[in-house]
């Protein structure tokens, strides 16, 4: 199911003008503070107005100003994932949960009570209160909660904002599921470019409420223009081949070999991978004796000169891109031109459990 954001507003000292239309899945809003994403969220929850625009997901229109139409949010079939999850904390999990299925409509084809509880792996929790549930069994609630009010669009607003590392960790394979084996669209927000990597369908980047950058998450991410240069990175597919004992995980890519800290995927499971483009170093040559294991050949795409000392080189590897941010002054020295052919080289530690996620079952949204 698409979804349609189309959105004008003004307001004193800011404007906002987005018109996207994006593929089923996750649709990622991602920026800095004040670029746009909470007055957009609002727009599509019916809590603003806009001046002018069209919001839709799939045929269900919620608002379109040239035919008047305005649902207002009660009407809207919105599920809200929330930061904090805001759970009633004098009902237990089963009555949290029972209440996000009150709201469903009679004929609504939303997901059945056992496959949410399964799905999220909260059935020993159900006869508990939010005060006996960590931060992480506290957002497994709300997701259902937000699941089983029948929703045609879930929102979840920075949903992992409030958590450790720890609890993030244990929340986005949940919304990995949630992206491959539910076919309600999902507008998500955040601000972390880790989320968007292994999360996003598509990635819409907003800055000073304008759209800097829509498309896959491979080719938002590697955009230093929408992400700033200390930002940018690269998301690989790799297929995991094993796992050895010395704590390292070897994956498979047509590039050739990589090697990460070991992750937890089984052999045979497509992965995401994100490299972020300062971990990234580039030789003419394939270099010999480093301690860096994994080490791929392409070729120089494209490079696209900062205002500062660096330089973003996008190197083509097997059909994917990485992207490197190296000195000017090194390019130089190396003598660096479009088409010219390096080696790729990637310390294995660089790279953190949370940039590592499942690849997007592309069946399950259509």
């Amino acid at each position: 199911m698409t979804l349609t954001l189309q959105v004008r507003h003004r307001f004193e000292g800011f404007a906002l003008d987005v018109d996207v239309t994006t593929p089923p899945g996750v649709t990622v809003l991602f920026g800095p503070s004040g670029s746009g994403k909470t007055t957009l969220v609002n727009a599509v929850a019916g809590l603003l107005r806009p001046d002018a625009g069209r919001i839709a997901a799939g045929d269900w229109v919620l608002m379109d100003t040239a035919a008047r139409r305005w649902l207002p949010p009660h009407r809207r079939r919105l599920g809200y994932i929330f930061q904090e999850g805001r759970l009633f904390p004098h009902m237990t999990v089963r009555q949290n949960l029972a209440y996000g299925r009150w709201f469903a409509p009679r004929d609504a084809r939303g997901e059945s009570f056992d496959r949410v509880v399964e799905m999220l792996g909260i059935g020993h929790l159900l006869g508990r209160r939010p005060g006996a549930l960590s931060g992480g069994e506290k957002s497994r609630v709300a997701i259902g909660r937000a699941l089983l009010a029948g929703p045609r669009l879930i929102l979840a607003d920075e949903p992992l904002a409030a958590l450790d590392e720890a609890r993030k960790a244990e929340i986005l394979p949940y919304f990995e599921r949630l992206r491959d084996e539910v076919s309600v669209p999902i507008l998500y927000v955040s601000h972390a470019s880790a989320e968007v990597a292994r999360l996003a369908t598509t990635v819409v980047a907003l800055r000073n409420g304008k759209v800097a950058a829509v498309g896959p998450p491979g080719q938002v991410l590697g955009d230093a223009g929408a992400m700033g240069a200390r930002g940018a990175s690269s998301v690989l597919t790799a297929t995991v081949v094993a796992h050895h004992d010395d704590g390292l995980t070897e994956l498979a890519n047509p590039a050739g070999r990589l090697w990460l800290p070991e992750i937890p995927d089984p052999p045979g499971s497509v992965i995401r991978v994100q490299i972020m483009a300062n971990d990234v170093i580039l030789a003419r040559g394939r270099p010999e004796g480093l301690s860096a294991q994994t080490i791929l050949a392409g070729t120089v795409a494209r490079m696209l000169p900062g205002p500062g000392p660096g330089v973003m080189v996008h190197v083509a590897v097997a059909g994917q891109e990485i992207v490197a941010r190296i000195t000017r002054r090194a390019a130089e020295q190396m003598g660096l031109r479009n088409g010219d052919s390096v080696h790729v080289i990637l310390k294995t530690l660089s790279v953190a459990r949370d940039h590592v996620g499942a690849m997007p079952d592309r069946t399950a949204t259509a």
